[in-house]
Formats: C-alpha cells, sequence, structure tokens
C-alpha cells in the first residue's frame, strides 16, 4: 500500500507548473526553479511533493492534456530521484497515468466528475486517490469565496453525501478502500461562512472512515475570516500574506483529525506541527495528542520525518 496508517500528519508542498495560478502563477514555470522548489520543500520537511500544471483558480480555463504534460516537465522525476513521494494534482486520466510512469505514487484530483476513471487507473497503478469535493468545473465557479449561502442544506451532511457518491464509483472501480483520501474542498464551491464551517467540524467528516487532507493554504476564505473580526472595512489580506491564517485552519484541522495538509509553505507549517507536538507532549501521557488520537492518518511510505 502507498499510503500507511501513522500517528504523524502528511504535509504536502504545492509545486504548480502554472503560469496563471492565484497565489504564485509563474514562479516556477521553468525547470530550475521548479526544481530549486522541490529541494527546498524536501529542506524544509514536506512528506510529499503535489505537482499540477493546470489552475484551479475560478474561472480557470482547462488545460489540455498535451499542455499539462509539457509544463510538468521532469518534475515527477526529478523529484522522485530526490526521494520524495510525489502526487500528481489533475482531473485528468492521460495526465495522471504520464505521472505514474514518471514515478508519482498519488493522483489528487479537484473533480468528482473523474472518481470512476483515476480510481480505475489508480487501482490498476498501485497509486493512491486524493478525491476532492467540488460542484463543477473551474471555469464555472464565481469568484474567491463567492457561493449562494444557501447553495448548501448542512455543508457537513451535503459534501459528505455528494464526496460519498463519487467515492463510492472509484471504489467499484476497483480502487481499494484504504487507498482512499477525502478532501473536503475548501474554498471550493463554498463561500467563507461554509469553508469555516468545514475547519469547525471536521471531525464529523473524520467519521466517514477515510483519512482527510485539508488544502486552506493561502485562500480567501482566510482573509475574509480575519477580517470580519477586525471588524468593518477591514482589508482583506492578499494570498502573500495569509501564512498565519494558512496555518491556523491547517492547527484547527489536525486538532479535529486532518491527517494531511496541503501547503505552500511548508516551513513554517513543519515548525507548526512540531511545536503543537511538543505542547502535547509536554502534557503528560494522559494528554493525547491530536495525532495519536486520529484514525486512518496516512503518511505516504518513504516521508521523511514526523510531526
Amino acid at each position: 500500500m502507498l499510503l500507511e496508517r501513522r500517528r504523524s500528519v502528511v504535509i504536502m508542498g504545492v509545486l504548480n507548473r502554472t503560469p496563471d495560478s492565484f497565489s504564485d502563477g509563474g514562479r516556477f514555470a521553468d525547470e530550475d526553479t521548479a526544481l530549486a522548489q522541490i529541494d527546498a520543500m524536501l529542506s524544509e520537511g514536506a512528506d510529499m511533493i503535489d505537482i499540477g500544471a493546470e489552475s484551479t483558480r475560478p474561472g480557470a480555463q482547462p488545460v489540455p492534456d498535451d499542455e499539462q504534460i509539457a509544463r510538468i516537465g521532469g518534475s515527477v522525476r526529478d523529484a522522485v530521484k530526490r526521494g520524495a513521494v510525489v502526487s500528481i494534482d489533475t482531473t485528468s486520466p492521460a495526465v495522471a497515468a504520464r505521472a505514474l510512469d514518471d514515478g508519482a505514487a498519488v493522483v489528487n484530483t479537484i473533480s468528482l466528475d473523474s472518481a470512476a476513471e483515476l480510481g480505475a487507473l489508480c487501482a490498476r497503478r498501485g497509486a493512491s486517490l486524493v478525491l476532492m469535493h467540488s460542484r463543477g468545473p473551474m471555469s464555472a465557479m464565481a469568484g474567491f469565496s463567492a457561493y449562494p449561502d444557501d447553495a448548501y442544506g448542512d455543508v457537513i451532511a451535503d459534501v459528505a453525501r455528494e464526496w460519498s457518491i463519487a467515492a463510492e464509483r472509484a471504489l467499484e472501480a476497483g480502487l481499494p478502500r484504504g487507498e482512499l483520501v477525502l478532501d473536503p474542498g475548501l474554498g471550493f464551491a463554498k463561500n467563507a461562512r461554509q469553508s469555516l464551517e468545514l475547519c469547525a467540524r471536521l471531525d464529523e467528516l473524520c467519521a466517514l472512515g477515510f483519512p482527510v487532507l485539508v488544502g486552506p493554504s493561502r485562500k480567501s476564505f482566510l482573509a475574509r475570516a480575519a477580517a470580519s473580526e477586525r471588524g468593518e472595512g477591514a482589508a482583506l489580506a492578499p494570498p502573500s500574506e495569509r501564512l498565519g491564517g494558512t496555518v491556523a485552519a491547517a492547527l484547527a484541522c489536525v486538532a479535529r483529525g486532518a491527517a494531511a495538509v496541503r501547503v505552500h509553505d511548508v516551513g513554517p507549517m513543519r515548525q507548526a506541527l512540531d511545536v503543537m507536538r511538543a505542547i502535547e507532549r509536554a502534557g503528560g501521557p494522559d494528554r493525547a495528542s491530536a495525532g495519536d488520537r486520529r484514525s486512518g492518518a496516512p503518511l505516504a511510505q518513504g516521508a521523511r520525518r514526523d510531526a
């Protein structure tokens, strides 16, 4: 199995080989800068490198398979050569298959629509599948944290139901249950309140029995949450100034059972998890840590260190 049950929290470092991602578009478009970023994230304590070549910002248009493959270039191979566990971030079975050929071990998709086809691919290739909840393509998303407040009756129950239907398609396609990971899709077809509620009630999603990965990194709901706490008229922080919110949201999710966090800023996240674990251990054996309480927390084989 490519994901095993461990007590520590996986840090998935983001590598966007895109010209238009919302927070770092174009920064790692060439091979040299991409390789330097891989090295930097591994040195900072990333357990996994998530490589993608198609922007998931609201309004982003689909990128053809051959263009995604060209953008990714040698990044998957380079990361694998350095001992990294690699995840390919794509909705395309063809792109996923190419990345698996290059040594990727995990497919990370933002679309429930591709669950069956990607589930079958991962089953054939012995890979794991991260299946994220969303509604509709990115090209149809209205804007950052822009989603009707009444679009969910109960956001936890609705996300759980919709995700479970797609998950069943992946399992019916042959994917072993132990290779499926749930991502609630913070910020995807959710407004700020809905994303915050998912964080606050994440333990209810963990109760479905699948490892849960969360990706709050630099997202707009963090800026909106912080601004609302400061009062009317407070400015929204740009993506580059949302590190504190990212860490706060990630730790809140870990405390509620998240098994993995997907972030752009690996070093600060690693430090935060290390300190969180140290504080929990200082409380003595009667105070079980969030990591110790977590059931089904996955760590990709070859992970570099504990959180």
